[in-house]
């Protein structure tokens, strides 16, 4: 069963507007003593991010070895494809194929003062853990993240597991989440290029009035060399909406041989 870990301190002293305290068992009325172990949960501010992934006004020229994607900028890298991924009209998630491996990002709206990756880990383990599948939480090189053995329906018919990773990152009004697939998800050693892509992404949030966790939009770029779509079914579960390519979007165009 995944269990959450949460922060029993309070916020520094002096910050406290900077801090939100509440509780995790509040709707139901229940004790912090009840049969699940809730606790009171801190939502902290972003941490800093030294190595990125990196907010637009801090890198000077940000689409330097990089694919402009509107709301992202996608570092590029020798024989990489990239595709985009659609939710009615809108792409709202790119993902970057490196031979057997894949990583999917998506970039979301978040409040100013508050990170949401804790929170997101919740949710998406809730979301998989109903659909029988299996859940870890562990800190790797990029965080806390996710290592899931998911549920789905193998090309014989027959069901079976699909491991991926999510990994994700709080930013400044905004959050980056990556899900890894392949054997960068098998065996994490071999992401060690997904994760460097992952650090080097940006994303550019905007000034305009956003919800918190609503999806940061892209676009293709000018000079994409596209070949033809492939449309995959759509998959009605229910789950996170952050359960990337396992919930409800479709595969679009691809660029292929980004250098």
């Amino acid at each position: 069963m995944f269990g959450r870990r949460r922060k029993k301190e309070a916020g520094p002293e002096g910050a406290s507007d900077e801090f939100e305290t509440e509780r995790s068992d509040e709707s139901t009325g229940a004790s912090d003593e009840s049969a699940d172990g809730a606790r009171d949960r801190v939502k902290l501010p972003p941490a800093p991010r030294p190595d990125g992934p990196w907010d637009v006004s801090e890198l000077h020229a940000p689409g330097e070895g990089r694919v402009d994607l509107g709301g992202m900028f996608v570092p590029g890298v020798p024989g990489m494809e990239l595709r985009v991924e659609v939710a009615g009209e809108s792409i709202v998630a790119a993902t970057v194929v490196l031979k057997d491996s894949a990583i999917q990002l998506q970039a979301f709206a978040a409040p100013k003062r508050e990170g949401i990756w804790d929170e997101v880990r919740e949710e998406i383990a809730g979301g998989i853990t109903k659909q029988g599948g299996i859940i870890d939480e562990t800190e790797g090189s990029l965080g806390w993240e996710l290592r899931a053995q998911v549920p789905v329906q193998l090309p014989d018919g027959k069901s079976g597991m699909q491991v991926v990773r999510f990994v994700g990152v709080d930013g400044p009004r905004w959050f980056l989440r990556g899900v890894i697939s392949g054997q960068g998800a098998v065996q994490p050693r071999a992401a060690g290029l997904l994760e460097q892509i992952f650090r080097d992404t940006v994303v550019v949030r905007g000034d305009g009035p956003m919800a918190p966790r609503d999806p940061i939009t892209l676009k293709l770029p000018d000079d994409a060399q596209m070949v033809p779509d492939v449309q995959q079914d759509q998959q009605d579960e229910q789950g996170s909406r952050f359960a990337g390519g396992i919930d409800k979007l479709q595969r679009g165009p691809e660029i292929t041989e980004v250098r």
